[in-house]
């Protein structure tokens, strides 16, 4: 199964039983009648100097796939259900209680790009999305905001974390389910913490950063790319999923004809007669481990026969790596990271000479 793409569990939306989330609405009602028990079991969210709430903040309303979510007052106990939001959080100096686990296992899963955000304050409690969200563990938290934009939560999961009792703000209607760019996500965590000053500056200087890449590296510019993985053959992201919107903005271009390929999906495994849409310019290979997937890709003739192939211009980027993760995650805080180590072993995929060595970066 490769981890780098969103569980197929957590794309179905399968759902627990009404039942679980009648014994978290429960249980969340006894712990609010408990008072201050039990406190010292779960974080409490902490705001870092520097990222004072926005004068008239609140109320705030958030427009998303199931209507609109109004937010009164400054949350202080934040639940993520989507899966990578906890990096715009932490950028804006919130700590949040509860995170929903995806890449990477680090402790709360919190990565090594983001933990100095984290300014000593205890680690989240982790979730897990194995058949929808943990009802009964995030009413346990007793969040008083559940946050699920970079997410594929079904209407059914959405009323049902709303039976909670707290804002839930789910993913945009624009966008693919995890297709929310890594802008809007920012931003939509801004607005509903109440730092959208802060998060518009953090945007801005992730895409300067972009900028300084394009001007520095014209040859990037109009040259074809994609993102694929070996996975249940070769799966390639289309142009909605944010790893691809990575390659946009360092100035490539995707396929013209990828997301007919791939349908409405943030990505899709080609059949062998769309093997094509892998000659490109560069290709970007997030894989398991390097060896494997080079012995996949060598027994294959249709692939091996492509240009791509042929002169060497792949990038391959180990998943299980933390470089790996950061390229899945495309957050405000993972992006600068990943930018260190893509644009070197781009420039040397694109360069025009099979003999250079598109080296591993770490």
């Amino acid at each position: 199964m490769m981890a780098r793409i969103p569980t197929l569990s957590a794309v179905r939306g399968r759902l627990k039983t009404a039942g679980v989330l009648a014994s978290a609405l429960v249980l969340a009602a006894s712990l609010t009648a408990c008072g201050g028990g039990g406190e010292s079991a779960t974080p409490a969210a902490q705001n870092s100097a520097g990222s004072a709430v926005d004068a008239n903040a609140f109320p705030t309303t958030i427009e998303h796939k199931y209507g609109s979510t109004t937010i009164t007052q400054e949350p202080k106990r934040v639940v993520t259900v989507g899966l990578t939001e906890q990096d715009a959080l932490l950028a804006l100096g919130v700590v949040p209680v509860g995170v929903t686990e995806w890449l990477g296992k680090f402790p709360g899963t919190i990565a090594p790009w983001a933990t100095d955000k984290l300014g000593g304050a205890q680690l989240p409690e982790v979730l897990k999305d194995v058949d929808g969200p943990q009802y009964e563990k995030i009413a346990a938290l007793k969040p008083d905001l559940i946050i699920a934009l970079y997410s594929g939560l079904t209407k059914e999961q959405y009323d049902k974390l709303g039976q909670i009792g707290v804002p839930v703000v789910a993913q945009p209607k624009e966008y693919n389910d995890y297709g929310i760019p890594w802008q809007e996500a920012t931003k939509k965590v801004g607005q509903a913490v109440g730092r959208a000053t802060k998060a518009n500056e953090l945007v801005k200087g992730v895409e300067d950063k972009f900028a300084q890449v394009r001007k520095e590296h014209p040859e990037f510019e109009g040259k074809s790319a994609l993102m694929a993985s070996t996975y249940e053959g070769y799966f390639v992201y289309g142009s909605q999923d944010p790893r691809s919107r990575i390659l946009q903005s360092l100035g490539f271009k995707l396929p013209a004809d990828l997301d007919a390929a791939i349908g409405d999906k943030f990505g899709k495994s080609l059949s062998a007669e769309r093997t094509d849409l892998l000659d490109r310019d560069a290709l970007v290979w997030l894989i398991d481990t390097p060896a494997k997937a080079q012995e996949i890709l060598g027994k294959d003739a249709l692939y091996t026969g492509l240009k791509v192939a042929k002169e060497k211009r792949e990038v391959f980027i180990e998943n299980e790596g933390t470089y790996g993760s950061a390229v899945s995650f495309v957050t405000v805080l993972s992006l600068p990271y990943v930018i260190d180590r893509i644009v070197p072993q781009l420039t040397a995929a694109v360069d025009g000479d099979p003999k250079t060595e598109v080296k591993p970066a770490n």
